[in-house]
């Protein structure tokens, strides 16, 4: 199943992004919150079946996201249907 982003909130500090599947149905969120050099980044997930395509979607915004400020520390909190998930490319918070 693909998984596309739908802008709800976009301003520069803060973030809240809805994933959408391919009939355009809400099955999650991501919001994004940037304070001086910290990122906070909160989702959720419904359905575990999609795993692997719901981190192929953060992870390449999360990695743009970071480049904005070199030294941006990350705390982030992600679950799919109701189970923590931890991408690979960050840090334990």
């Amino acid at each position: 199943m693909q998984l596309y982003f739908s802008p709800e909130f976009l301003k520069e500090e803060a973030q809240v992004l809805n994933i959408v599947d391919d009939s355009e149905k809400a099955v999650g969120y991501l919001a994004f919150l940037i304070e001086s050099d910290k990122m906070y980044v909160y989702g959720q997930l419904e359905h575990e079946g999609v795993t692997e395509d719901f981190k192929d979607l953060v992870k390449p915004y999360l990695q743009g996201l970071s480049k904005l400020k070199p030294d941006l520390e990350v705390y982030s909190y992600l679950t799919i249907g109701g189970k923590k998930v931890d991408l690979d490319e960050e840090k334990d918070s």
